[in-house]
């Protein structure tokens, strides 16, 4: 395992969120506190409580769930497209490092970075809301696990993007409206009996009840198929990207 080339990149990428501060961290944390205040606050002032959880602390775990999966993405797909756009990433595969050296550099930054936001959108959370944690652990465990396999989902993206265009594509008509149909906002026990099997189908759904857990010990799917979702999004993102770097798909001209 090259460290050295992993490092390289990592620290690259890194450089550039210092470089980007107010895009990077303060346009979606200053965004995601305008969330708690219109939702929070003027929706939450009309409905008591959701699960036996006051509601401005019940949409905290959606709201992070939102915002890490969006910058998860975001910032895997633009690190590889970029080299791709200017020509630079001839350089890279040429460079004595394999396609995990490459993809662990790029996606750790991108999940370092996601990672903190949250962490970020979580202290600010409690200067809205009352909010107990009663399983720190797991807490941290899908948080990690969901910035890691998004950014390998953004890293695809990224590879499979031919223009600026497409790589705002599927964030933005796919991602964003499964997080708000996924029970970001209301548990979907609130829906009837069809929708709620119908978002059943929702992968989305099976990370923020998981997630959501975590927090307050409830839950509209059973913790298992939540891990269980998050992990085989996982490995199935590491094999796509392994078949794309051996068949060099969207990487050479």
């Amino acid at each position: 395992m090259n460290l050295t080339a992993i490092a390289a990149i990592y620290r690259f990428e890194m450089a550039r969120t210092f470089r980007t501060l107010a895009q990077s961290v303060i346009s979606p944390v200053l965004s995601t506190s305008l969330y708690f205040i219109v939702f929070g606050t003027a929706i939450g002032s009309r409905i008591d409580q959701v699960e036996g959880v006051s509601y401005g602390a019940f949409i905290v775990p959606g709201l992070i769930m939102l915002t890490v999966l969006t910058q998860s993405i975001s910032n895997a797909s633009f690190g590889i497209y970029f080299p791709k756009f200017i020509g630079t990433v001839y350089e890279l595969l040429s460079a004595p490092a394999s396609f995990l050296e490459i993809t662990a550099g790029y996606v750790l930054a991108a999940a370092t970075k996601a990672l903190a936001i949250g962490l970020i959108i979580l202290a600010t959370a409690f200067f809205f809301v009352d909010l107990q944690i009663l399983h720190p652990v797991w807490m941290l465990t899908f948080l990690v696990l969901t910035c890691l396999s998004f950014s390998l989902f953004g890293f695809i993206i990224g590879i499979w993007a031919q223009n600026f265009e497409q790589l705002q594509l599927v964030p933005l008509l796919a991602v964003t409206p499964l997080v708000f149909l996924g029970g970001a906002f209301y548990s979907i026990s609130m829906l009837p009996a069809g929708w709620q099997a119908v978002s059943l189908f929702n992968p989305v759904v099976y990370l923020v009840s998981g997630f959501r857990w975590s927090f307050f010990g409830t839950a509209d799917v059973a913790l298992g198929w939540s891990i269980l979702a998050i992990c085989g999004f996982l490995v199935a993102c590491l094999v796509a990207i392994g078949w794309i770097f051996r068949t060099g798909w969207r990487l050479r001209p």
